[in-house]
């Protein structure tokens, strides 16, 4: 590569990551030399989302890890991946069809609101695996995973299936947090407590 008056960093990056990946460097299996492994699953990011900061930090501390056991001859998997988001997918969905002045999802039917869902991610859902791979991220991206591939899926169901026939989820009375939106029940962590005053 001929030294250039000027670094440009945007082409060089993506010209070295490219022969990377070419290369196969990243993927399992590569400069192995040993018979250990190392994997690291990257918690997947919402479909929905584009990288922050806090996805940098940690991507890059899971990347140095995985970087440095595969230069000790480590059998290294990065696996990435995207969380299908379900609530923020929706919400991003409906907002889009009020915009354009399409029919609610209650409107179209369940059938035509999926239709519309699985048009979004397929729209958006590589935001943040290109942003990742400009970072230059040394997941194995021929592995890149959904979780609602039809092997995660019906993985997911299994477990689910076998953790109630052992009596390990079950449903009883208690509070939960309704989205009336959504019809939805939502976890502690999807809830913004905010305080105001009232009249007794």
């Amino acid at each position: 590569m001929a030294m250039e008056k000027n670094f440009d960093a945007a082409s060089s990056e993506a010209a070295i990551f490219k022969k990377w990946e070419d290369a196969g460097a990243f993927r399992a299996g590569a400069n192995k030399s040993r018979d250990e492994n190392f994997t690291i699953m990257i918690p997947p990011p919402n479909v929905t989302g584009a990288l922050h900061v806090g996805h940098a930090f940690n991507n890059t501390l899971q990347d140095i890890m995985i970087r440095w056991h595969r230069m000790r001859g480590f059998d290294t998997l990065w696996q990435p991946g995207q969380d299908h988001a379900g609530i923020a997918t929706q919400l991003q969905v409906e907002k889009r069809l009020a915009e354009e002045q399409l029919p609610t999802r209650n409107q179209m039917g369940r059938k035509a609101f999926l239709e519309k869902v699985w048009a979004w991610k397929e729209e958006k859902g590589g935001t943040i695996i290109s942003q990742l791979k400009r970072l230059g991220a040394s997941a194995d991206w021929e592995r890149n995973a959904f979780t609602m591939d039809e092997n995660f899926h019906d993985a997911v169901l299994k477990v689910f299936v076998d953790l109630y026939n052992k009596d390990l989820i079950y449903r009883g009375k208690r509070l939960v947090n309704w989205d009336p939106h959504f019809e939805t029940a939502i976890s502690d962590l999807e809830v913004e407590n905010i305080e105001i005053d009232g009249h007794m």
